[in-house]
């Protein structure tokens, strides 16, 4: 096993990744397509083991025993991963970079000062922020293109993630100044049911919550139009095409001047957004410090904790 080497394991990983299609590894890879097929026949020699199955040239599955090496060879590319960070965490402390995944409310809305703050404390850190669907910063925090991820919705279903509730939220609902309900005393679901809605896409910032609330008092929501951005959602608005349903912090009393936000916890269960990172993710100094900045009860020692698999309660 001595020859074996890591870039095999990555090409075996990335296979995998990409549906057993080896040209998409390959250009995801910078590498050649007969290249890896190469490496794979070498590696599958050396361990003795076929680790997929194949029809002529074109990889068909992955056989019992290709499921066992895949999973252990992720676990070495991670803990080679880790390696790395650790050494360039104590080599060139406050130096290196940070690859965050989430979606547009909180890119717009929630991170601004974080990360201004944060950029503030380490200049030297190069911060990529990847914005997606929940379903994609998921994806790109368990694929190892972001190492920290933020959003309402997703995180939570992957076991292989861990997860910290950050803060809470309420939806507001947004019409332009003057509406009938901006009149109403107690607004209702009842009422809202009455017009036109224009709210977030299906996977996007605790929509799920909106559709629950008036599916259990019977209602029918029409929603006319619905998009991922808190912006585009008022735009509508105020053009008249419907009422707005938005995440709390998206309204801008300055800003949406021609707006009026209305309260609407009694009607829609509150939210958590969630900050997540794989569970074999090695921390950085810097880490902590930018989750501590998004979520101050989120310390060191309650993410240490949560690592390590304790119950310290982080506040919330």
């Amino acid at each position: 096993m001595a020859s074996m080497k890591l870039q095999q394991l990555k090409y075996l990983v990335e296979v995998e990744r990409r549906g057993l299609n080896v040209s998409e590894a390959a250009a995801a890879l910078f590498t050649s397509q007969p290249g890896i097929s190469k490496q794979v026949r070498l590696l599958e020699t050396e361990l003795g083991v076929i680790v997929f199955e194949r029809s002529g040239k074109r990889l068909t599955g992955i056989t019992a025993a290709g499921r066992v090496v895949l999973d252990l060879a992720r676990k070495v590319l991670a803990e080679a991963a880790n390696l790395a960070r650790a050494s360039a965490d104590f080599a060139a402390e406050g130096k290196g970079q940070l690859m965050l995944a989430t979606t547009h409310t909180q890119a717009r809305y929630t991170l601004p000062p974080v990360i201004r703050n944060f950029v503030g404390r380490y200049p030297d850190v190069r911060l990529h922020v990847h914005q997606g669907s929940p379903g994609q910063v998921a994806e790109w925090l368990l694929d190892g293109t972001a190492e920290i991820g933020i959003a309402t919705e997703a995180l939570d279903r992957h076991p292989e993630l861990l997860t910290l509730p950050c803060y809470q939220w309420s939806h507001k609902v947004v019409v332009p100044k003057g509406h009938p309900l901006s009149q109403v005393e107690a607004l209702t679901l009842a009422a809202l049911a009455q017009y036109p809605l224009i709210t977030y896409d299906a996977s996007f910032t605790g929509r799920s919550h909106i559709d629950r609330a008036f599916e259990r008092q019977g209602l029918a929501a029409n929603v006319v139009l619905s998009a991922i951005d808190a912006d585009v959602i008022k735009t509508y608005v105020e053009l008249g095409l419907g009422v707005g349903i938005i995440a709390e912090m998206a309204f801008d009393p300055q800003r949406d001047g021609a707006l009026a936000a209305l309260a609407a916890n009694h009607l829609f269960d509150t939210n958590t957004t969630r900050l997540a990172f794989r569970g074999d993710l090695w921390l950085r100094g810097y880490d902590f410090e930018f989750i501590e900045l998004l979520a101050p009860q989120l310390t060191r020692r309650v993410v240490e904790a949560t690592i390590r698999g304790g119950d310290i309660d982080p506040g919330l």
